[in-house]
């Protein structure tokens, strides 16, 4: 790449790094880490194809300021968890919600490949949750209890068991996002499918309100932190595939923080999600309303914390920026 092509792809970031940065300190020490980080992979570059051009000089120039503000103003902040939460990571994750909407459509799309094999293949729910699984429920149904299953166990073992197979999913979708995102879409894959069947089922039964009413108490945050996780798995891929300005290395690097921070969030609502599942779930006779009102809470919950609340985040950052 010519320099002056170089510097016209990139001017704008420098001149906003030194200028909303280094001059009025708004953000958070590691998003100025981050930035520095892309300064420096700049300067490499620079320093390999444009030796001691004035390009080198001013990004040298810029990297040592950085660096001074750094490792000056860097310090744990006492709130540093209210900070992750409240200010971090919703600045953070705004930059995949573009990795959220496609885990959320391809999971999606097999759920709707789930329901439909199910409606043209007769074997094809047996297939996907097991004899042992649709025989058990077959007989609830006789019995005129068609969600017995979620009183079998004990409510705190239940809570437990559940919360900690979640959280096992959903390391398997952000981790087998090393495979260049094929195995993160692997996980939803086979998510969607089992969700799809397991509607169409009840459905066919005549029973898909009485399911529904009663999984989506806990599977409204459960369902919704699994796309979640599989976001973080294709922010992992993405840094693999596209590196962009940054070397392949760091590039990575960068994807697996990023997808850490993102699996980290999920942490509390899969603990919500197991307890719902554990101890209110089980409570089938409860009213329509009530059941309505925990699905609503919790999907208000979900998209106001991880669609909404970036966005009102960034355009405040942005409006600070540009006063």
């Amino acid at each position: 790449m010519r320099e002056a092509a170089f510097v016209r792809q990139n001017k704008d970031k420098w001149a906003a790094f030194e200028n909303a940065l280094l001059h009025k300190g708004q953000l958070h020490p590691d998003q100025l880490s981050d930035l520095y980080i892309e300064i420096t992979d700049h300067l490499s570059y620079a320093k390999t194809f444009y030796p001691g051009s004035n390009t080198q000089m001013y990004l040298n120039s810029l990297a040592s300021q950085a660096h001074q503000k750094i490792y000056k103003t860097k310090r744990e902040s006492k709130n540093r968890i209210v900070h992750f939460w409240k200010t971090e990571f919703p600045t953070m994750f705004k930059n995949h919600h573009r990795e959220l909407l496609i885990s959320f459509l391809v999971f999606a799309f097999f759920v709707m490949v789930g329901a439909f094999s199910s409606a043209n293949e007769g074997d094809f729910v047996r297939s996907i949750l097991g004899n042992g699984y649709v025989n058990m429920t077959l007989e609830n149904i006789e019995k005129g209890d068609p969600m017995a299953v979620y009183k079998e166990q004990g409510a705190f073992n239940m809570f437990l068991g559940i919360t900690i197979n979640n959280i096992k999913v959903a390391i398997y979708a952000f981790a087998f996002g090393i495979f260049l995102g094929v195995g993160t879409l692997y996980i939803l894959l086979q998510n969607g499918i089992m969700l799809g069947s397991f509607q169409y089922f009840f459905y066919e039964k005549g029973l898909l309100w009485e399911s529904a009413r009663t999984i989506w108490i806990h599977g409204t945050i459960e369902i919704s932190v699994i796309i979640i996780a599989g976001c973080a798995g294709l922010v992992l891929a993405n840094g693999i595939l596209f590196p962009g300005t940054y070397t392949r290395l760091e590039s990575f690097k960068r994807g697996v923080k990023n997808g850490l921070k993102i699996m980290v969030s999920t942490v509390p609502f899969f603990i919500i999600a197991g307890f719902l599942e554990g101890f209110v779930t089980r409570h089938t006779e409860m009213p329509d309303w009530l059941a309505i009102f925990i699905i609503l809470a919790s999907l208000t919950l979900i998209i106001y914390y991880y669609i909404i609340y970036p966005n009102q985040i960034y355009r405040k950052t942005t409006h600070a920026d540009i006063q």
